[in-house]
């Protein structure tokens, strides 16, 4: 795979962040301090009220991994007509939302803009790309992790790179965004790298998330819990090579040797971070899991290769999300343990 780290200057962008949640308010945060000169023009495109009504009363509190916070008062919209035109969308919902925020998007973003999506799961890009067109959509995969704390409070639990994909399928005008982006990313304190396998960045991404989102979902603990304890190790381990015989099994390489290996060094380095799918069950909405481990085992039973592990984890989330299924103690380990002996994830 190649890969490059960008440190050219950019010109300043018109950027729109869609989704104020976690990540979303992340992003926003690190882009409105990046030094004057490359500032870019930005607005936080969304519909949670009471995250909008607290940003645009009091900035966004954002708490670093050392505990310390920084104010940023950031433009919020609820309406793609008080947010656009912009260059670049960068897309931070949910993957249930992402039709919808293609329409929204499409009604911000100039004809030459660029749609970046940094979510997690499958099948987020073709859904832009329904909408936008092929040529307007890029792919991007984040390590970093936050966790929304309360309306207008969110924690930068966890530093990683982000990975931007070049896609011969972008338009002239969109190709020459990414070098701009990386640039904008780079100077806001973001790791950022341009690379070549936009397939491998999205199924390295899903390796992760499928080890790591429902263990902690189903446990209720931040992700650093599950890199203490050996047997919640080899489960995030044989969850996460599930997805690499997936991936391998349609010629796809992940951008890391050894995905279990990748997930556990994951955890470690976000231990602090409530994952997305664990701040989900905690207020009750619905989790991805479909678009992470659901979307491994459908992969998986169209090239035949077995997914055992990820079925099962699917199985149990979406038994707790529908509530069909009392939540286990918090760090029940044996517990957990239990219910995937009864899925028959552990022969």
């Amino acid at each position: 795979m190649s890969l490059e780290r960008t440190d050219e200057p950019a010109a300043r962008l018109r950027v729109a962040v869609v989704g104020v949640g976690a990540l979303g308010c992340l992003l926003g945060a690190c882009l409105s301090a990046a030094p004057e000169d490359i500032r870019p023009a930005l607005t936080l495109l969304g519909h949670w009220p009471a995250q909008l009504a607290a940003i645009r009363a009091g900035g966004l509190w954002l708490e670093h991994p050392d505990g310390h916070r920084t104010h940023h008062p950031l433009a919020v919209a609820d309406d793609p007509a008080a947010a656009g035109p912009v260059d670049v969308a960068l897309v931070a919902v949910k993957s249930r939302q992402t039709e919808e925020a293609a329409r929204a998007i499409a009604r911000l973003l100039d004809a030459d803009g660029l749609a970046l999506t940094l979510q997690n799961g499958l099948n987020n890009r073709a859904t832009l790309r329904r909408v936008l067109g092929e040529s307007r959509v890029a792919l991007g995969v984040t390590a970093q992790g936050a966790t929304v704390l309360g309306p207008g409070l969110v924690r930068h639990a966890g530093h990683g790179p982000t990975y931007i994909g070049r896609d011969p399928a972008l338009g002239p005008a969109q190709q020459a965004r990414l070098p701009q982006l990386a640039a904008l990313f780079a100077a806001a304190g973001l790791e950022t790298h341009l690379v070549d396998n936009t397939d491998g960045l999205v199924w390295g991404k899903l390796a992760v998330n499928a080890a790591i989102n429902p263990l902690t979902a189903l446990l209720r603990v931040p992700n650093g819990f599950l890199a203490e304890h050996e047997a919640l190790v080899g489960l995030m381990g044989r969850a996460a090579r599930e997805v690499g015989d997936v991936a391998a099994a349609q010629g796809i390489a992940l951008p890391f040797d050894d995905p279990a290996e990748r997930a556990l060094t994951v955890a470690r380095a976000t231990a602090a971070n409530r994952s997305s799918m664990l701040q989900d069950v905690l207020r009750g909405a619905p989790t991805e899991i479909g678009a992470i481990c659901g979307a491994v085992v459908r992969a998986g039973r169209e090239v035949g290769a077995p997914t055992p592990v990820n079925a099962a984890l699917c199985r149990l989330v979406r038994r707790l999300e529908d509530g069909r299924a009392a939540p286990l103690e918090a760090g029940d380990v044996r517990g957990l343990l239990a219910l995937l002996e009864v899925e028959g994830a552990l022969e």
